[in-house]
């Protein structure tokens, strides 16, 4: 463009100059232009130039308009505002000769375009212009409509377009093909008419006008459903007959392009092609021999080849094949991804561009591939593996994501080992990525734990920086479930410590293993066949856990991880009980809150309550894999298991109704259904998970009403004690307790002088506590023979119509699990059907429920329906750990340190029913369970 205006000016005679001097010459302007050193120097060039140019314009000089016009494109492609001088496109574009007419569409498509509503004064001289007898005027017409037309210009021109697409000149038909593709753009409401012309099209033997015209057809099957069934039926026999005579063509000087006969018209027909066969099994049928002839036979150790190659495998995949021809367009790009030539063309221009561009678009295509023929693609795993080592970041990235689709249950293990082996030359940048792909499969396809282990020991070794914090979580998650690989991983874990301690992520699940795990690492516990043999006293344990403690590159977690393990030491090896105290006696100080408290109170366990201790340190349970994954994954799974702590089994085959989900069920998701316990404890009941139950009613008047803080101090016998306690009961006051000391309480309650704080042991409390000194065992129950323990039945629900009792029986070798017997009973005088009963219970609680008697209930009592329950109590005769469950309410008086022996037992019951075809649903709470379930 900008050449084009430097030749226009320099066709000005000499004389022509002379007479502008007073403007500048264009040769002056141009060389002064460029002879500016700066900026400022340019732009006052310019403004000269342009005042000149506005005073030619109010002088109307019409003899050299088109002169100061070029002068005003070059000014405008310097990036100079130049709208003063749009009118004067105009007056050009109406004047009679061709100069000017070429000037004037010149600075159209250049200094105006569609948004400008000064063009609509220009469509009537485009129409004139259009219907002109100079070809060249109708060429440049086209081609300003072309690239700058409205929607508003193409319904008016679109006539004067389709006529000219049978114009006798071939230049003047391909212009008019390419003006014909922005008008059905603009206007996809013409399409239609542009249909037939555009099939003619096909028939040119000119080439020029063939690929404007297959262009034409491309966008037309695009926009319109008609034009592509047209095109399916009448032509489609024609392109591939085309096809066939390019590809077999002999040398034609006029079209060759490195010895193939013009490659961009078989691109160009290749689209095509791809879009008449997609979908469509009779047009792929006639399609697919040329496609296989061109895939074969096309030369690809040259540029414009291999653009024809990439077009073909494109249209491969798109249209209907038997899966032949797939296998052999798969094998073309795996080529692709082992060409290393930096001379590789693409799309449908053979320009010279990096090959790694190419291998690029090549992992796309086998991206979508691989839903179609996976064994075809994982035939090329070894290349694909090859290029997540490129160079070139965004291969790399591409070819990680294609890694991560082929990998299965049987070749997870190779590709595993290849991709940690990367990992540890790759760039820093790119291990983000690369170690959450790793992790992400070795969680998917392990095949078995000890390998998993050992894979994610390698990651985080290589790259443990970079590892999410859910890939970690997970890794702990599969060794506390499983118990036979602890000491194996534990040791696994303090050697990968000893090479790699700088990896933070590795050190936090090397820590918490030793924590837990620490006397199997010191005994050699659980020693595998496989393993080398390891010598670790009880003091290396103990270095790794300070070392890292008292790194001053770990985070706040990581240090605060270090403290508990510790403390878990301090019990596990009591030779190093003094040393580990020392070390967190120097964090009693700190300024980091977090770290100080743990240290006071690790402090004042380790120190001061020996008979407490092994009951807080006790190894983690073991944490549920389903539930672990059901939160990562940010979802609840659609069924829950009794391992996720509730079963919900329906009687009779009944499915489960859509309307009355599990969650809905336990009114998870509402705060408006009231408490079961009495104002001032909702708080506390939501806090700790047990249930408030208000005193016996015999000690009546002489209780008092409770606040927030009472039914914390009642919870724990601080206080007031019931009129009828015996006497033997402690009182304690808020002048007993030194509240400057956050561990006074804690030390007076167990130190070997301080009196116990008991709970009264009258009729209907609750059993004898020791706060701090252990849990006393409870009341004796009686025991029937045979059958374990003996409760009293409870009327679990009762209402208008329904009346359910629960009788409870348990064997003496299970405590744990109590036998319920559901007896349901209709006290309405209408006959009850389709009868569903469904319960579900807290997460530490198991249920199981077998089907019913029956789903009829009689009227007037004189039937009923038995239904047996299992419930399975896994915190039975557990207390709650202390630290995790330790709840510290600090006022102005009192610091209360309150352990909870056992969760009260709570189920929510749902009943559904019909009385006269009209369905009835009944729920309710139970709450009244004895207390040693």
């Amino acid at each position: 463009m900008v050449w084009a205006c430097e030749e226009e000016m320099r066709r000005c005679s000499n004389e022509e100059c002379e007479r502008l001097d007073i403007v500048g010459t264009r040769r002056d302007m141009i060389r002064a232009i460029r002879a500016s050193k700066t900026a400022a120097e340019e732009r006052a060039v310019v403004r000269k130039e342009c005042a000149a140019i506005r005073a030619a314009i109010s002088d109307n000089d019409h003899d050299y308009r088109h002169r100061n016009l070029a002068k005003l494109m070059f000014i405008h492609m310097l990036g100079y505002p130049t709208h003063f001088g749009q009118m004067e496109c105009l007056k050009l574009i109406a004047s009679p000769g061709f100069p000017e007419k070429r000037i004037g569409y010149l600075g159209l498509m250049l200094l105006l375009d569609e948004r400008q509503e000064v063009l609509m004064l220009v469509t009537n001289s485009i129409k004139q212009d259009l219907n002109h007898t100079n070809q060249y005027i109708v060429g440049l017409a086209l081609c300003a409509l072309g690239n700058i037309g409205s929607a508003e210009m193409a319904r008016d021109l679109a006539p004067e377009v389709e006529r000219l697409l049978k114009f006798r000149d071939p230049n003047i038909r391909k212009k008019a093909a390419l003006c014909s593709i922005r008008i059905i753009k603009k206007v996809p409401d013409l399409a239609e008419n542009f249909i037939h012309a555009a099939a003619s099209l096909l028939s040119e033997k000119h080439h020029g006008v063939l690929i404007t015209g297959v262009q034409l057809c491309i966008d037309l099957c695009k926009i319109s459903t008609e034009a592509l069934e047209h095109f399916r039926k009448k032509c489609t026999d024609g392109l591939v007959k085309l096809m066939r005579d390019l590809a077999n063509s002999p040398y034609a000087p006029e079209y060759d392009v490195s010895g193939i006969t013009d490659p961009f018209l078989q691109i160009r027909l290749l689209r095509l092609l791809r879009s008449l066969g997609k979908d469509d099994a009779d047009a792929s049928d006639t399609m697919n021999d040329i496609l296989a002839q061109v895939a074969t036979k096309t030369e690809s150790n040259k540029n414009a080849g291999n653009a024809i190659l990439y077009e073909c495998v494109a249209a491969i995949m798109s249209v209907d094949d038997n899966g032949g021809l797939r296998v052999l367009a798969i094998n073309i790009l795996g080529r692709f991804l082992s060409n290393r030539d930096n001379n590789i063309s693409m799309g449908s221009f053979v320009i010279l561009v990096g090959s790694n561009y190419f291998r690029y678009v090549a992992l796309n295509m086998l991206m979508k591939a691989l839903a179609v023929d996976s064994q075809a693609v994982q035939r090329h795993r070894t290349t694909i593996l090859e290029c997540v080592k490129d160079s070139d970041p965004s291969i790399r990235k591409r070819a990680v994501e294609l890694v991560y689709l082929l990998v299965n249950e049987s070749n997870v293990k190779p590709m595993t080992k290849e991709l940690i082996e990367y990992l540890e030359a790759s760039d820093p940048e790119f291990r983000g990525d690369l170690t959450a792909k790793i992790c992400s499969i070795v969680e998917k396809f392990s095949p078995e734990k000890i390998w998993y282990i050992d894979q994610m020991l390698k990651v985080l070794s290589e790259a443990g920086n970079d590892v999410k914090d859910e890939a970690w979580h997970s890794l702990i998650v599969v060794i506390t479930n499983a118990s036979d690989l602890h000491g194996y991983a534990v040791r696994s874990l303090y050697r990968a410590v000893q090479a790699a301690g700088e990896q933070e992520t590795l050190v936090r699940v090397a820590i918490w293993c030793i924590g837990e795990y620490g006397d199997m690492l010191v005994n050699n516990a659980g020693r595998l066949d496989i393993e080398e043999p390891l010598t670790v006293t009880e003091s290396d344990a103990v270095d790794v856990v300070e070392t890292s403690f008292k790194s001053h590159s770990f985070d706040l977690t990581t240090r605060a991880m270090c403290l508990i393990a510790l403390l878990k030491l301090s019990s596990r090896f009591p030779s190093c009980s003094q040393r580990i105290n020392d070390i967190i006696v120097q964090y009693k100080g700190s300024f980091v809150l977090e770290l100080q408290q743990r240290a006071i109170e690790f402090n004042s366990i380790i120190g001061r309550h020996q008979n407490i201790r092994p009951s807080l340190v006790e190894r983690m349970p073991v944490l549920d894999e389903a539930t672990h994954s059901g939160r990562k994954a940010g979802s609840v799974p659609a069924a829950v298991s009794t391992s996720q702590g509730v079963s919900v089994n329906l009687p009779n085959g009944v499915a489960k109704p859509s309307a009355a989900p599990l969650v809905d069920l336990l009114d998870l998701s509402s705060d408006d259904v009231p408490a079961p316990s009495s104002s001032g404890g909702d708080f506390l009941q939501d806090l700790l998970g047990v249930d408030l139950v208000p005193m016996s009613s015999q000690s009546g008047t002489n209780q008092a009403q409770m606040s927030g803080t009472n039914v914390l101090l009642d919870l724990l016998s601080i206080g007031t004690p019931p009129a009828n306690s015996s006497p033997s009961t402690i009182q304690v006051s808020p002048s007993n307790v030194d509240t400057k000391s956050p561990v006074d309480l804690l030390d007076r309650l167990s130190s070997p002088s301080a009196p116990s704080v008991q709970v009264s042991t009258t009729a209907g409390s609750s059993p004898m506590l020791d706060l701090l000194n252990g849990f006393p065992s409870s009341s004796p129950i009686a025991v029937t023979e045979g059958n374990g323990p003996a409760y009293p039945s409870i009327v679990a629900f009762e209402s208008s119509s329904l009346k359910l009792t629960f009788n409870f029986s348990k064997k003496p070798e299970n405590p744990q699990t109590t036998l319920i017997e559901a007896s349901f009973t209709n006290k309405s005088g209408e006959v009850l059907t389709n009868f569903i009963f469904q319960a579900a219970v807290p997460k530490f609680l198991q249920l199981h429920l077998d089907p019913a008697s029956g789903n009829m209930l009689p009227a007037n009592s004189s039937g009923s329906i038995m239904q047996k329950l299992k419930l399975t109590n896994s915190q039975h005769g557990k207390p709650v750990n202390i630290v995790t469950s330790a709840v510290l309410v600090y006022s102005d008086s009192y610091l209360i340190f309150s352990v909870i022996p056992q969760k009260s037992l709570v189920m929510r019951i749902r009943i559904a029913y019909k009385v006269n075809n009209k369905d009835v649903l009944e729920e309710g709470q139970v709450n009244n369970f004895p207390r040693d379930l």
